[in-house]
């Protein structure tokens, strides 16, 4: 059986303390989020197991994440008012996960709870370099239904619809075809990446994907800018209006512009220390989505989102790392002063 969840009936002491609700913009933005909910096990360890080898852990966190979950706090953070459809257990992990996105200001009217399978869970190793390894149980996620009503009024109101491949496809399916209905324009990052059919890319505004992602995509081996910029071109062709394949420290690549002359740019990456790679892709993806949303043109969405990044590696956990826009602004705006000197 699935329940709806009204965000009124949460108390507000979960997600940001008060004074980084402070700090909170109020941009113009509206997005709808349809994705994952999960509860993420951090096991942190000095390097990977090797098979059948067992290494010593020095650390194991619970914490807020699920790629859905990510994206919705990391697009609040910047300012925009997100909707959330996404499904939990009746459970502590589910609870808790409520209480932390109503911290943040997402709307989660239309996040149900599910009452005989438990809350999605993330199973995620780091090493010290901060390299990361996922395993996810899907859970209630794999049970998300979409209330077709509510779904195209969320919609209609809205600039994006965010997607990823952490729900049944038939989801994602349901939520393409609603966006078209409703004439909102989508951001797609098919992760964990699977094939995409014939008939969704013309749905798709934005594709964003990482080098592996690109890779399986186009068919095409990605490992510089110059193979990123081949397999955007290629993904292009299907009908995607823009493309955007991050790098990770080499940056991202962005393509888009008219048909048949789309412009390409490279926008590097700042060396920063890396704790934690875990929803550097996702923060990425808010940050940039909210700044599409707010009518910047595609290569300042994707330095915002770059910066956001940035910053979100620095720092342990899924969404304890994303950080707020003001923040980005400080450490976009030092990096500025640096280059001057």
């Amino acid at each position: 059986m699935v329940a709806p969840l009204s965000s009124s009936a949460l108390p507000r002491s979960a997600g940001l303390d008060a004074a980084q609700k402070a700090l909170l913009p109020h941009g113009g933005a509206r997005i709808v989020v349809v994705g994952s909910l999960n509860m993420d096990v951090v096991l942190t360890l000095e390097r990977m197991p090797g098979a059948g080898e067992t290494v010593a852990a020095s650390g194991l966190h619970y914490l807020p994440g699920g790629k859905g979950g990510n994206q919705a706090v990391a697009c609040a953070r910047h300012g925009a008012q997100v909707s959330l459809f996404g499904c939990v257990g009746r459970d502590h992990h589910g609870n808790t996960l409520r209480l932390a996105l109503h911290g943040d200001g997402v709307d989660m009217d239309n996040v149900s709870v599910h009452e005989g399978v438990p809350t999605g869970t993330a199973v995620i190793m780091v090493e010290s370099g901060g390299q990361n390894r996922i395993c996810v149980v899907p859970g209630a996620n794999a049970r998300l239904e979409l209330p077709e009503e509510a779904l195209l009024n969320a919609l209609g109101q809205a600039d994006f619809l965010v997607l990823q491949f952490e729900t049944p496809p038939p989801v994602v399916e349901q939520a393409l075809l609603a966006a078209r209905t409703a004439g909102c324009s989508v951001v797609l990052n098919p992760s964990p990446v699977r094939e995409v059919p014939a008939h969704w890319w013309p749905l798709i505004h934005t594709l964003v994907v990482n080098e592996h992602e690109a890779a399986a995509l186009s068919g095409e081996a990605v490992d510089t800018p110059e193979s990123a910029a081949r397999a955007g071109l290629g993904l292009l062709a299907r009908g995607v209006r823009q493309v955007v394949v991050t790098l990770g420290p080499q940056g991202a690549v962005a393509l888009g512009g008219p048909a048949g002359t789309p412009h390409v740019s490279l926008h590097p990456a700042p060396e920063v220390p890396v704790v934690d790679t875990t929803a550097a892709g996702d923060t990425f993806l808010g940050a940039m989505v909210t700044h599409l949303a707010e009518g910047c043109p595609l290569a300042d969405a994707v330095s915002w989102g770059i910066h956001a990044a940035s910053l979100c590696i620095g720092k342990a956990g899924a969404q304890p790392s994303i950080p707020l826009r003001a923040q980005v602004q400080a450490f976009a705006a030092a990096r500025m002063e640096g280059a001057k000197a």
